[in-house]
């Protein structure tokens, strides 16, 4: 669809004008709270400051959303083909008007903690909720790619754990004989290159997310197949310049608890961790598993700072974030479904 074209079907239809502004704050909203976990840890070992690195971060998102979204698209598929929302068009619309309005009111509520939540796991429960509520019964939700979403949590927790872990040991072999104040000088640049790795990812993983939403939204609005949708480039700039904004507007509380109060990093470590998270998340996007960049972030900080010792870990940190992520999936879910309980009445 051209943007003229959408732009036509917004003209007068305050259904579709609601719904893209909810999905536009979505996107924010990301970008505000899952982009600071990109740049945690390279702004705890001051390797940047946390105004270069925030505009860092936002030009990163943007290019990984651009970049991905031409290249691989599994992601995309896998987030339009996870619930159904086909039947009538006007209750569709609220349904997934009600899914974005849960996934806003979620994580602000926990950003306003400081707590770093996933917006993917907000995202892909509160279209669930909304789905089951539309559709009355569990026959909503598309079971295959529920497995895939469950798996790509569990896949993504453990390879985060386990890169951050052997990438840390295997830098510390190279630098253990080398002049300390020479590697950190070293370590600061990569560190910055790492860290601008995992803030591209971020854009590549949870951009092709938001793009596969605002699909269902534009092939909802004009009766299209969102499987056979195809993306258009004014969409890609949209939603990439929209993260970019998102990131801009910083979130110091959520870096503050992902890079300095979990684990005490040093820059080789920190280096450490943003390369195993971006290679993790890497491979999530190239075999469209959507998943948590927050949640594969933590993971490979764990796996750093276990690397060390096991106590060097801050497990009331650790305790808290699991609690969120536990509790985002029923949570969110049921106000998806709350909400489209009271838009579709």
């Amino acid at each position: 669809m051209r943007l003229s074209d959408f732009l036509l079907h917004l003209n007068g239809n305050f259904s579709l004008i609601f719904s893209v502004i909810l999905i536009t704050g979505v996107i924010f909203v990301n970008g505000w709270t899952d982009a600071p976990t990109a740049i945690a840890t390279c702004v705890s070992t001051k390797s940047i400051s946390p105004k270069r690195a925030i505009t860092l971060a936002a030009v990163m998102n943007f290019s990984g959303v651009f970049i991905m979204s031409k290249i691989n698209g599994k992601v995309i598929s896998a987030i339009t083909n996870i619930a159904d929302f086909g039947g009538d068009t006007k209750k569709s619309g609220l349904a997934l008007s009600a899914a974005l309005l849960s996934i806003v009111i979620w994580a602000v509520a926990a950003w306003a903690f400081g707590i770093p939540t996933s917006e993917s796991h907000a995202l892909i429960a509160g279209l669930s909720g909304s789905a089951i509520a539309l559709n009355r019964s569990l026959g909503g939700i598309n079971g295959s790619e529920w497995i895939k979403v469950i798996s790509g949590l569990f896949i993504s927790a453990v390879l985060g754990f386990v890169l951050g872990f052997v990438t840390v040991k295997i830098v510390g072999i190279f630098i253990k004989n080398k002049d300390r104040s020479r590697t950190e000088s070293v370590f600061k640049y990569l560190q910055n290159f790492s860290a601008a790795f995992m803030a591209f990812m971020h854009g590549a993983q949870d951009g092709q997310k938001f793009i596969g939403v605002f699909m269902l939204l534009v092939s909802l609005s004009d009766g299209s197949n969102a499987d056979t949708f195809e993306i258009p480039f004014w969409l890609i700039i949209y939603c990439s310049a929209v993260m970019a904004f998102g990131t801009s507007a910083g979130g110091m509380k959520i870096i503050k608890s992902m890079g300095m109060d979990m684990v005490k990093l040093k820059k080789y470590q920190g280096f450490s961790a943003d390369f195993a998270g971006a290679v993790s998340l890497l491979a999530a996007t190239l075999t469209g598993f959507p998943v948590s960049t927050t949640h594969t972030k933590a993971t490979a900080i764990m796996g750093v700072g276990a690397a060390k010792r096991l106590s060097s870990v801050n497990l009331k940190i650790v305790k808290d974030m699991a609690l969120t992520w536990v509790l985002t999936f029923p949570g969110c879910g049921f106000l998806g479904y709350l909400i489209t309980q009271l838009f579709i009445r």
